[in-house]
């Protein structure tokens, strides 16, 4: 299964969430919604990336925003970082790789010349009707919040 292309609508998915439950895509029906996939929790660039996202909710609301984010980590590794970092949004936990596979975020990666399989730092934006309209891959996190922001605002 490829990634979702952009102006269709990705595949429902569910997965485990910060404050207990399940997380499930159609959840976010008739919102737009920020689905952001980071390495790992309390990691330096995934620190600054969710600090960034934290900092603008106020207006990615105002704006009709919901905004996930995603990685390999527990849901308990989720919780520690979501109150460290006071972020306003739920995290979600796909240990799995499910969810990161079904939109291509798994990438070959090295450190220290070692070569390993991790999530390579994507963003995705849907709109109100479910629809991809835009994607970031292989992210940079200076100024990435404040992009997706001016795009969801766009909408």
């Amino acid at each position: 299964m490829g990634a979702p292309e952009i102006g269709s609508k990705p595949a429902d998915f569910s997965l485990p969430a910060t404050g207990g439950g399940t997380w499930r895509l159609k959840d976010a029906a008739r919102e737009k919604l920020v689905i952001y996939f980071y390495p790992k929790d309390m990691t330096t660039g995934c620190t600054r990336e969710s600090q960034d996202f934290r900092d603008l909710h106020a207006r990615f609301r105002k704006a009709g925003v919901r905004i996930v984010g995603v990685s390999r980590d527990s849901v308990a590794s989720h919780e520690k970082f979501k109150t460290k970092e006071n972020l306003p949004f739920e995290l979600l936990s796909d240990a799995d790789e499910k969810v990161c596979k079904a939109f291509d975020v798994i990438k070959e990666k090295s450190l220290y010349g070692r070569k390993y399989l991790g999530i390579e730092r994507s963003t995705f934006l849907l709109d109100a009707a479910g629809v991809l309209r835009q994607e970031w891959r292989k992210v940079k996190v200076p100024g990435h919040a404040e992009e997706v922001l001016e795009a969801a605002k766009s909408l």
